[in-house]
């Protein structure tokens, strides 16, 4: 199953304050997370990212464990989106995702 998280910080920190290596390597301590790419609000100071996760209970858990932290630490609302790719599957493969190889 393609399992999907998309989250957003609503934070006043512009985001080349933030280290986020040690962030990385959190990350990498959850089962399942396949990908990340991180986002940047523009002209808005909110961060974020885009993840892959094998299954919706190791999403769950990712948000659980790290994106909920995280958001308490750095004093931000957290909003988060979770996503069941497969249904997606055949529209995204028409546009050549990179999610959904051919």
């Amino acid at each position: 199953m393609k399992t999907f998280v998309y989250a957003e910080y609503q934070v006043s920190i512009p985001f080349d304050q933030i280290d986020w290596q040690p962030i990385n390597v959190e990350m990498k301590k959850f089962a399942g997370l396949k990908s990340k790419t991180w986002l940047s609000g523009v002209n808005n100071q909110t961060v974020g990212g885009f993840y892959e996760f094998d299954s919706i209970e190791n999403a769950q858990a990712y948000i659980d464990g790290l994106l909920i932290p995280f958001a308490k630490q750095v004093n931000g609302n957290l909003s988060v989106k979770l996503f069941n790719g497969d249904i997606t599957q055949d529209a995204n493969m028409g546009m050549l995702s990179p999610f959904y190889p051919a």
